[in-house]
């Protein structure tokens, strides 16, 4: 039974063998509400089109009209129609009796799974071929699976629908429950359905599951399950919309599918948008609404940023710990490393972990209120950083309390707005972060070589470097399956980009094998190591750099080798050696990226859309512009 709370297996079961009947199917687009909610449009032969609506935790079904979806689509809804988009839907299965669909899509570049878990709070969740997780609507963490990128999608155990009478004996044998709660619980019919099958089974409610007889069991299950698919008569009543009726009396009925009556039952609010363009207010009124509600924000920011600190001071002793145990496993492991044994903990401090961000060097912990504690500062220093940003909103609401007493505005911002990227150790080198999210950071220069490997480069980091004069150090921060993109970083941003090369042999240590102590006799100079054992060559490693402009999670202009940068970047431009100066070219780029916006972007995204940035990522030395893509990445911020 579909109530207003969501939809139930059996109800699941219905909406999904409806929507599988109408394959083949290709995905149109796709776009994400502000619930949470997904919207995928569907096309069929015959020019027909569906429209599928996925709401995590409480339903899905097709609906009748699209809803109104945000002008500029949230990164997760362009990850999905970068990995989905065009692909030919070969089929949408539920999982048993569970409340989860897989909507398999293949496409020339492989098969995906798209995962609608439709229970508790609910999930959707990318995954590839494999089922490893590509990207989850969220990041959760249970004590028997984790929902994060790279780790493989777990299934349920199989469920009463596709055991056998031994496997349904055993879990009645099991069961301290009555065959009508069994049904319910155990067997994920709901309570509806459970006295529904009682009834019509004449199997008596109150009979211990125990004491039920298997066999007579499962065919009431497997008979109501084929009724619900095959003989289905939608109705709705008093307490919910039903895929066939089940004796309660019927305020609607003759819908034609199942999904028609799911439609009526749960409809979008029509003419909320107009109703609120309707409603005018002055100019100073609006002013003051946002000034007020600016000061709420600047409060509660404030108050949250004291109280972090102080709780940092409560557990000065704690957190003093962990940042030591810390700094010294990450003299051995990689961080990758520390968050699995992290992850398995079962008591002690590691309990309080509650995520290792590895790019800040830094982890979460519950102090009873969630805290980032950079390892690489001590307890003063990160309460510091907690009191620093405090002041910085006080100051803010300073500044808004006068401008409302003056009756004037705070400034006004832009109606297109983007994140900025915080501050990051790694943005005074060369950086990037591989296919699989992994950061490669590379010296400029030789002071900036000497830095990386005796600050930075920690536990399993690798050292990489070009076999050619004047290359920078480049460091592996963690471990990879894309060494071809760390290759292509360290040959491109070497000396054989000066010299107008194409390729360049590299080659990868461990952080072992690298050393500033020469043999007797012999000078190392500043920005040289002395590398030791055998080597991990690249051979004929081609020299390649696409910067692009990428929005989502932080807007900011991105460089590296062009597999790595096409899966962040909506506008991509790719350079190789050339004849033009560095400057000239990062020019040339800012105005092909520009020129892919409206005015009101160009405007908005002045803070990264500029000479300085690009070029930080351009080679030194001639370049040429290869190509430039618009197809790729994020896309084009708009709603369609």
């Amino acid at each position: 039974m579909a109530t207003t709370k969501g939809m139930n297996s059996l109800d699941l079961v219905a909406a999904i063998d409806e929507c599988a009947g109408l394959l083949p199917l290709w995905i149109h687009k796709i776009y994400q509400l502000e619930n949470r909610s997904v919207v995928i449009r569907l096309n069929a032969r015959e020019k027909k089109k569906f429209t599928l609506l996925i709401e995590p935790g409480r339903r899905m079904h097709l609906i009748a009209a699209m809803p109104d979806v945000p002008t500029f689509p949230p990164s997760f809804a362009m990850l999905l129609r970068k990995y989905l988009q065009g692909g030919y839907v070969s089929s949408i299965t539920q999982i048993g009796l569970q409340r989860i669909v897989e909507i398999t899509v293949q496409k020339a570049s492989g098969t995906w799974h798209l995962i609608a878990e439709i229970f508790d709070d609910g999930n959707i969740i990318l995954t590839n071929d494999a089922y490893t997780i590509i990207q989850p609507l969220r990041q959760m963490r249970f004590r028997d699976r984790t929902i994060i990128p790279g780790e493989v999608y777990r299934f349920p155990p199989p469920d009463v629908s596709t055991a056998g009478e031994e496997e349904c004996a055993a879990l009645l044998a099991a069961s301290d429950l009555d065959i009508v709660r069994f049904l319910a619980v155990s067997c994920f019919l709901g309570g509806a359905y459970a006295e529904y099958l009682c009834r019509t089974r004449s199997i008596p409610k109150d009979l211990p599951a125990s004491e039920a007889d298997p066999a007579t069991v499962l065919s009431a299950i497997h008979t109501l399950i084929d009724e619900v698919k095959t003989k289905k008569e939608p109705v709705v009543t008093n307490t919910g919309v039903y895929p066939i009726p089940i004796g309660e009396p019927v305020n609607a009925s003759g819908f034609v599918t199942f999904n028609d009556a799911l439609a009526s039952y749960f409809p979008f609010k029509e003419g909320k948008k107009e109703q609120k363009q309707k409603t005018t207010i002055s100019r100073e009124e609006r002013i003051k609404k946002q000034q007020e509600t600016a000061i709420l924000a600047f409060k509660k920011k404030i108050a949250q940023n004291e109280e972090i600190a102080e709780k940092i001071y409560e557990n000065y002793l704690f957190v003093s710990d962990i940042i030591a145990t810390l700094q010294k496993a990450s003299a051995g492991h990689s961080w990758q490393e520390i968050a699995e044994i992290i992850s398995t903990a079962k008591n002690g401090p590691a309990t309080k972990i509650r995520r290792v961000i590895p790019e800040q060097a830094a982890v979460e912990i519950d102090l009873k209120t969630l805290v980032i504690i950079r390892i690489h500062e001590s307890v003063e220093e990160n309460c510091g950083r907690y009191y620093e940003q405090a002041k910085k909103f006080k100051r803010k609401l300073k500044g808004a309390e006068e401008a409302i007493k003056k009756g004037t505005p705070v400034r006004k911002r832009h109606s297109v707005t983007y994140n900025r990227p915080k501050k990051r150790w790694y943005h005074r080198f060369r950086w990037c972060f591989t296919s699989d999210n992994v950061l490669m950071v590379g010296g400029r220069d030789a002071g900036q070589n000497e830095e990386l490997v005796k600050r930075y480069m920690e536990g399993n980091d690798s050292f990489v470097h070009a076999d050619v004069f004047g290359a920078g150090v480049v460091i592996l921060k963690g471990e990879t399956d894309c060494w071809d993109e760390v290759a292509q970083f360290a040959a491109s941003f070497s000396g054989a980009w000066r010299s107008g090369h194409h390729t360049a042999d590299v080659y990868a240590v461990s952080r072992e094998q690298v050393s500033k102590t020469a043999e007797s006799g012999e000078y190392v100079s500043r920005g040289a190591f002395i590398i030791r054992g055998e080597r991990r060559w690249f051979h004929n490693t081609g020299l390649r750099v696409a910067i692009g402009l990428m929005e989502h999670p932080e807007t900011q202009i991105i460089g590296g080798p062009p597999s790595a940068i096409s899966k962040k970047t909506g506008v991509m431009v790719e350079i190789c050696p050339g004849m033009y100066e560095p400057n000239d070219v990062a020019k040339k780029i800012v105005k092909l990226i520009r020129d892919t916006l409206t005015p009101d972007k160009q405007k908005a995204l002045k803070f990264a859309l500029h000479t300085e940035a690009v070029a930080a990522f351009v080679p030194s030395g001639g370049s040429d512009i290869v190509s430039f893509d618009t197809m790729t990445g994020t896309g084009d911020g708009k709603g369609e």
